[in-house]
Parts: structure tokens; sequence; C-alpha cells
């Protein structure tokens, strides 16, 4: 099963490091996005599988962006990607509508199961 990814995180590297997971797992990068606004706007006129976003953002963090787009789709399947100690910041995420979440760095396995995860529930 092909599962389309679109990755939101300011930082390229990581967006490049997600998307080297991605492709090796033989899924698509349905496209990238480097904040909140840019991810809800991608999510519309993208309708990925599984959308990876970061939590701390300039513009528009992803917690903020998570309500938008739960809102908008309630079935949609967010993993939270987050820093170590940002475990408040993860709790809400989860509240407001993410499936999951994934630590920085990122673990290849840990990856492949949030996301396999969110796509199961």
């Amino acid at each position: 099963m092909s599962i389309r990814v679109l990755i939101v995180d300011d930082a390229p590297f990581m967006r490049k490091n997600l998307a080297k997971i991605i492709a090796e797992r033989g899924w698509e990068v349905a496209g990238e996005a480097g904040n909140g606004k840019e991810a809800i706007a991608q999510f519309a006129s993208l309708r990925p599988d599984v959308v990876t976003m970061d939590i701390t953002m300039p513009e528009m963090d992803g917690i903020t962006a998570v309500k938008a787009i739960v809102s908008s789709d309630p079935k949609a399947r967010v993993v939270m990607c987050s820093a170590v100690g940002q475990q408040d910041m993860i709790v809400e995420a989860v509240r407001s509508g993410a499936k999951d979440f994934i630590v920085k760095p990122f673990q290849k396995d840990r990856v492949i199961a949030a996301i396999e995860g969110a796509m199961a529930k």
C-alpha cells in the first residue's frame, strides 16, 4: 500500500530526513510545508493520507495547524514531531486530534510505526 505523506517542518534538513525514510519505505512524499499556514493550504490541495507535523514553527505552530486540519477533515491523520522535553505540547497535540507523535532526532523504525499506526486509526 502506498501512503502519501505531507511533511511539515520549518527545518529543511528535518524534512529531508523524513522524506528519505518515507521514500525508502516505498511511500510517497505528497508535499512539504515550512509552517502551519502552508500545512493547512497543502493539506487542502494535496489530500495526503498522513501529515507529519512539527510543533514549533514560525507563523503558525503545529498545534494550531492540527486543530484547523482536523476541523476541516475529522478523519485527518496527523503525526506530531517534537523535540525531547515538549511533553506538555505533545499531550495538547493529541487532544487536538493528532494520532501519534515521534521525537527528534528521528528513528526510522519509530517513524514507520507511527505512520502505519495512524493509517490504522
